[in-house]
């Protein structure tokens, strides 16, 4: 029977600590895990601070949630609620929020988009996984500081030093072969490096194309996407070309 006791559970002193806790263990991954999202973002990575932010966050509520299940359910978890295995279905929940996630990340030539918002669906499930055991406390802390982290990390992140990858396609008349030396030093002089395990050739009709991602080397030598395009215009043989900053 559903008392006022029974209500009054889910936020007594002792649950409150408990969440206390975990509230402390969630900021503590957050840092750590924008910490390490910063090198990711700072080499033009998809996959930034914001990602890693969100994803250190819901494995460390889930990893510190279990140690303390004897306040899941207002301190009840060996009521009428330990019948379910809850653990197997925390399990099955974030194996079946995995596929869904792998639904949102999208590939498009060199960038791939999508994975704040996967990592966010992952973090929003553990946050029902939080308030489905009773720590609602936790659970709005996590969701606050998801909110935080898509809201104002993305500025933080564009503020910070970065070296953000280009990717260009360059189409060269009939019959020029060029060096890839040739385009590296090119590139190098306008501030920029060719990702060696990027470039891709491909010769159709004796027309060759060249793909590659180049990386901001030189701060001081690196122009704007525009004016980057415009150099390569000026490369002997270059008959058409596409830019586009990539995400990979």
């Amino acid at each position: 029977m559903m008392t006022a006791e029974t209500f009054e559970a889910y936020w007594s002193l002792p649950v409150l600590q408990a969440n206390f806790f975990v509230c402390l263990h969630l900021l503590g991954a957050l840092v750590l895990g924008l910490l390490v999202g910063y090198e990711r973002s700072y080499h033009g990575r998809a996959a930034g601070m914001r990602t890693y932010g969100l994803l250190c966050m819901a494995t460390a509520a889930l990893t510190v949630m279990g140690a303390y299940s004897h306040f899941w359910y207002g301190g009840n978890a060996g009521g009428a609620f330990a019948a379910a295995d809850v653990s197997r279905v925390m399990q099955g929940i974030l194996t079946g929020v995995g596929f869904l996630c792998a639904g949102v990340i999208m590939k498009e030539g060199f960038s791939i988009s999508g994975l704040t918002t996967a990592a966010s669906l992952w973090a929003a499930a553990v946050i029902g996984v939080l308030v489905g055991v009773g720590m609602y406390a936790a659970a709005m802390a996590l969701a606050v500081l998801c909110t935080v982290c898509m809201v104002w990390m993305s500025q933080l992140e564009s503020r910070l030093p970065s070296r953000p990858g280009v990717a260009v396609m360059l189409r060269f008349a009939s019959g020029v072969m060029p060096q890839e030396v040739e385009l590296m030093a090119f590139a190098r002089a306008r501030g920029y490096a060719i990702a060696n395990a990027t470039i891709t050739v491909a010769l159709r009709s004796e027309i060759c194309t060249w793909n590659f991602i180049a990386i901001e080397d030189n701060h001081k030598l690196a122009k704007s996407l525009s004016a980057f395009g415009a150099a390569w215009k000026t490369f002997p043989g270059v008959q058409d070309f596409e830019l586009g900053y990539a995400r990979n």
